[in-house]
């Protein structure tokens, strides 16, 4: 199939072609007919297969009898609202609308917390047609009266699981209950469950179903390794592994913020060029860092799960899980930032004994084994027990409370 056959204008083929985009894929040949025939759509689709485009350029497609030049704010009224769980993915969406939208009178922007409210304030009162919005910003603008959703034609959530997972969803219902009931609402998420599925029922009307990879499915592109080791040799195996193997951008996931700035610290007193990004930085700082990565002027970038989602760089080879995440779905969205668009990209996991029950956790999830290599000088000591289990989010402990030598590490990775 092509992008001529999915019914697109000949302005909308034009900026396709302009990006280089020479066929659609799986995701969009998929979603875009069933988008502009006005349907509901509940898609799921692994990161990195184009999904944005998949539901901007059918939204473009039918907003486009909406677009006009006119000074007023009342002729451009909010039509399409997408929500975002994060700031980073709320900066790649919009950009993407900007792109997508180049040569068209609709207007568009982006609100996020984290930054101040009044120059969005600003751009709201000149009026938008298409407003790309966190849930929480959005209700802020939404307190203070500076956005009107009374006119919305298209609600798009987009990574719903993520929003869910972050505790985002009472503030959506918040936000749904001020849109018209006749509405598009489409429903994109990296992966389904039965949360999302639910969730759907709720917000959506006899939606089509558009599911183009197995659940919880990987790129066949991507390469798995993990490497058993210590919790406190961490940091030298991966500085280990940066040189041995002339590593270049690679992207390195911490449980915690304390743990993100703790280790880029030490990366750049060891001498590897490093930056960090997580929660407590502010968004002017979390940009820079992630174009100074972006630019190859730091090697490493080392993130909490805020940007397991939204994260865009292209080409990106390597991620490594510097901790496995407490929630073994979180893998499958962080090892997605590598191997995208058909690109190869190789995920990494640095596995200490105490994290046993966490990467067995992953692998039912995978359904498969992540091979295990070793570095014989890191290999952990089989006598040393784990540390005492500490409390974590959700009250779980982050220890296994059992004694796992290097001997069964290695047999939790092979199984």
């Amino acid at each position: 199939m092509t992008f001529e056959e999915l019914g697109l204008s000949a302005d909308l083929l034009a900026t396709v072609a302009r990006e280089g985009y020479t066929e659609p894929t799986p995701v969009q040949s998929a979603a875009i007919p069933l988008i502009l025939a006005g349907r509901d759509v509940l898609a799921a689709a692994q990161t990195g297969t184009g999904k944005t485009a998949a539901f901007v350029l059918p939204a473009l497609e039918r907003l486009r009898g909406h677009a006009n030049g006119g000074f007023s704010p009342a002729r451009h009224p909010v039509r399409m609202l997408i929500l975002t769980p994060t700031r980073e993915l709320a900066v790649q969406v919009s950009e993407s609308v900007k792109t997508y939208s180049r040569g068209s009178a609709l207007r568009s922007t982006v609100v996020y917390g984290g930054t101040r409210i009044d120059p969005e304030i600003k751009v709201l009162w000149k009026g938008v047609e298409i407003l790309v919005a966190t849930p929480g910003r959005l209700m802020d603008h939404v307190g203070q009266k500076t956005v009107n959703l009374s006119q919305v034609e298209i609600l798009v959530l987009d990574e719903a699981d993520r929003m869910l997972d972050m505790g985002f969803i009472p503030d959506v219902r918040k936000i749904v209950a001020l849109m018209p009931a006749q509405r598009q609402t489409l429903l994109f998420s990296a992966t389904f469950s039965d949360d999302i599925r639910r969730l759907a029922g709720e917000f959506l009307r006899n939606p089509e179903t558009v599911e183009v990879a197995a659940r919880n499915s990987i790129a066949d592109n991507l390469t798995q390794v993990l490497y058993p080791v210590d919790q406190e040799r961490k940091a030298d195996l991966l500085i280990h592994l940066i040189r041995r193997d002339s590593m270049d951008q690679v992207l390195v996931f911490t449980r915690s913020k304390l743990g993100a700035s703790r280790l880029a610290s030490y990366l750049d007193r060891r001498g590897v060029s490093c930056s960090a990004i997580h929660g407590d930085r502010s968004q002017q700082e979390r940009t820079r860092a992630l174009e100074a990565f972006r630019g190859h002027f730091v090697k490493v970038l080392v993130a909490t799960d805020v940007a397991s989602r939204g994260l865009d760089i292209a080409d990106l080879p390597y991620v490594v899980n510097f901790e496995l995440p407490y929630e073994p779905q979180d893998y499958i969205h962080r090892i997605g930032r590598t191997g995208r668009a058909g690109a190869s990209g190789t995920a990494i996991s640095l596995v200490s004994p105490d994290e046993v029950e966490e990467l067995r956790a992953v692998q039912r999830l995978l359904r498969k084994s992540i091979p295990c290599e070793v570095v014989e000088e890191f290999l952990p000591d089989p006598d040393r027990a784990p540390a005492p289990a500490e409390r974590s989010r959700g009250g779980r402990p982050q220890a296994s409370g059992r004694s796992y030598g290097r001997s069964q590490l290695s047999a939790a990775g092979s199984r």
